[in-house]
């Protein structure tokens, strides 16, 4: 007996004002399918504060625990992770399951023109994130008598931004946000070649930022004690608890999109989880049992296979992202970077939380630029802020660096 694709995913309101939200997911398994899920709830601003998972490779049933906004559209949610699960097809009134390679979304360019003011990129970021519409590559410049033109090549979840009604419904959005400060605004498909990665890091970098900035090796971490550094982070595994499983353990603090730091981990290494739990503990420390197997069915026991998985695991918790404020010649610039899944998904929400923390500390930006640069074997996504000077520098480097970072990791 098949199952009915609206029950796929569950989501039951909270019996208590303040207590989560649970999420249950019932559907075929896949490799990579909780990593998938958890970048959709975070891409929602949602908080992940435990998870049940169970399967046995042909089928997974996923409780979440999720904190959520007054704002937060729940129906719109469960559509985006019904898409996520496995796909369906109706047959009597039940479902049968395929897995279907995704089609690649067609990429957009919006460019509009208007009139600086303080918070402006934030803004028109937060009204992009609304529509859906994901921001895959950045060009933003401003120009000597005041006014900023914005070029932002972005994808649409809905898959409509090629209609007349999508396109003046973004750009009505838009309007509203700016009011006359608007001069134009268009949008135009462009080919995905656009958003290709490049494969050189970002120019006019001295080495010691880049190798401080990219490098996946715990060593090359800012020291302890520093504000980047999520502290207390142990990644055990165990191979005597289970005859057909490996047990890995975490103990870490908590932070914004820890579960999907996790989970697209694993992915990149094609091991599959079996059961896991995570539990949320006072004072925001998180508890994490995962028993996993390789894609061959088989334990981890190769002791090289193990520290490497041990060590990436710990660096990807230690540092999920990287921010750096540094001179670019007479200019400050701030640049954030942040891994790149081998699926070639980046992760949500990144440019909106670094908009936020500046206009937050009132710093104004004067260019910006998002991209994608190989830098040894991995992908990175890099955010590229050019901060305005104009008035002196008000906030000192390093409460910037802190505010982004912190923004960035939910501990603001």
């Amino acid at each position: 007996m098949g199952i009915l694709c609206d029950d796929m995913v569950i989501i039951r309101p909270s019996e208590k004002e303040g207590e989560p939200r649970v999420v249950t997911v019932n559907c075929p398994d896949k490799t990579g399918l909780g990593c998938d899920l958890c970048r959709i709830i975070l891409s929602f601003g949602l908080n992940i504060v435990g998870v049940d998972v169970s399967t046995d490779g042909k089928w997974c049933y996923i409780v979440f625990w999720v904190v959520g906004k007054s704002t937060t559209r729940w129906s719109l949610l469960q559509h985006r992770l019904i898409e996520a699960c496995p796909s369906c097809s109706s047959a009597s009134g039940f479902s049968y399951f395929q897995l279907q390679p995704p089609k690649p979304p067609d990429v957009f360019l919006l460019k509009f023109c208007c009139y600086d003011r303080k918070g402006l990129l934030h803004d028109v970021t937060e009204v992009l994130c609304e529509l859906e519409l994901a921001i895959k590559k950045v060009k933003v410049s401003t120009t000597p008598d005041g006014k900023v033109m914005d070029l932002f090549f972005i994808t649409d979840a809905r898959e409509l931004l090629h209609t007349k009604k999508r396109q003046e419904d973004t750009h009505n959005h838009l309007k509203t946000v700016l009011g006359d400060a608007m001069i134009s605004c268009d949008i135009t498909m462009v080919g995905p070649e656009i958003t290709a990665c490049s494969q050189t890091p970002p120019a006019l970098l001295p080495s010691t930022i880049t190798r401080e900035i990219f490098s996946s090796k715990i060593e090359d971490a800012p020291p302890s004690g520093s504000p980047q550094i999520s502290s207390n982070i142990s990644v055990t595994m165990d191979n005597s608890l289970s005859p057909a499983h490996t047990l890995v353990q975490i103990v870490c603090h908590d932070h914004k999109g820890l579960l999907y730091d996790i989970m697209r981990t694993l992915k990149d290494y094609n091991i599959q989880i079996s059961y896991g739990r995570l539990t949320t503990k006072p004072k925001r420390n998180c508890e994490v049992d995962l028993f996993i197997m390789q894609a061959d069915g088989k334990k981890v026991v190769d002791p090289n296979k193990q520290n490497a998985l041990c060590s990436r695991l710990q660096m990807e918790l230690l540092r999920p992202l990287r921010v750096a404020v540094v001179s670019r010649g007479p200019d400050t610039e701030l640049l954030v970077a942040n891994p790149v899944e081998l699926s070639g998904k980046g992760r949500p929400l990144v440019f909106f939380d670094i908009t936020h923390a500046l206009k937050m500390l009132n710093v104004c930006i004067f260019s910006a630029e998002i991209g994608r640069h190989m830098v040894g074997d991995r992908e990175w996504e890099v955010y590229r802020i050019l901060l305005d000077e104009g008035d002196g520098v008000s906030v000192p480097r390093n409460k910037i660096e802190e505010g982004v970072w912190k923004m960035l990791m939910g501990w603001e």
